[in-house]
């Protein structure tokens, strides 16, 4: 972000913010707190980063994610250390962040980025052994949908070493730069390119592994690199 964008925008009603940690500051007319907007940024990730601290500093750990309804999930090992101080109620801010652009201005100091980006504080809640498996039933279709329906579904040893936790969406908030440069008008004129270089998540076509490339792919891999069948 830019330093014009800070001074050239006005501020926003922050109102709506959820809480004092989720109120945006600077540039707030980008701030969102509607659940369309979190949830449409959310279900377009496939890793978050949890941010904690504990007794050897504060970390931030790159972790998949998936949501479903209000909540945000993760799972790993029961011997992960994130998890572990996850289900004692440890504090934590987990961010997801789609970068969609770079933004080429006039002036060195004017160079921004576009990028739609998500905030969530709170404390994770263990999922109970009930739920397990139907939440990771739900990982697996948020990853390919119908592929839970072909594979061999996690045995008792495997969901037994396997933690699964959930954090409330209700303290959220997030982010959204779009458009152009924005040059002070003492720049623009300046003999120079200025524009938007987009840039995007982009699926390539799937690479079989080498002992099933005599088996035909599913129409969800299929479709992968295709999804408008163009």
């Amino acid at each position: 972000m830019s330093l014009a964008d800070a001074v050239n925008e006005p501020a926003a009603d922050t109102s709506a913010a959820p809480s004092p940690r989720t109120r945006v500051h600077r540039v707030a007319r980008r701030a969102h707190y509607d659940a369309a907007t979190l949830h449409a940024i959310l279900d377009e990730a496939y890793v978050c980063h949890v941010a904690f601290a504990d007794e050897h500093g504060v970390h931030c750990i790159p972790t998949a994610c998936w949501r479903e309804r209000d909540h945000l999930y993760i799972h790993g090992s029961n011997g992960s250390r994130m998890l572990r101080l996850a289900a004692e109620g440890a504090q934590v801010c987990v961010t997801v962040t789609h970068l969609d652009g770079l933004v080429l201005a006039r002036s060195a100091f004017n160079h921004s980025m576009n990028y739609r980006s998500a905030v969530i504080y709170g404390v994770f809640e263990v999922v109970s052994e009930a739920h397990r498996g139907a939440v990771l039933d739900a990982f697996m279709e948020h990853i390919a949908p119908g592929r839970r329906h072909e594979v061999r579904a996690g045995n008792s040893k495997e969901l037994a070493a396997t933690t699964v936790m959930r954090i409330s969406l209700e303290e959220s908030v997030t982010k959204i730069r779009t458009g152009g440069p924005k040059d002070d008008e003492e720049d623009m004129n300046r003999p120079v390119w200025a524009g938007v270089l987009p840039l995007t998540l982009a699926p390539l076509p799937p690479v079989a592994d080498v002992a099933a490339q005599e088996r035909e792919a599913p129409a969800y891999v299929k479709a992968w690199a295709n999804p408008r069948n163009d």
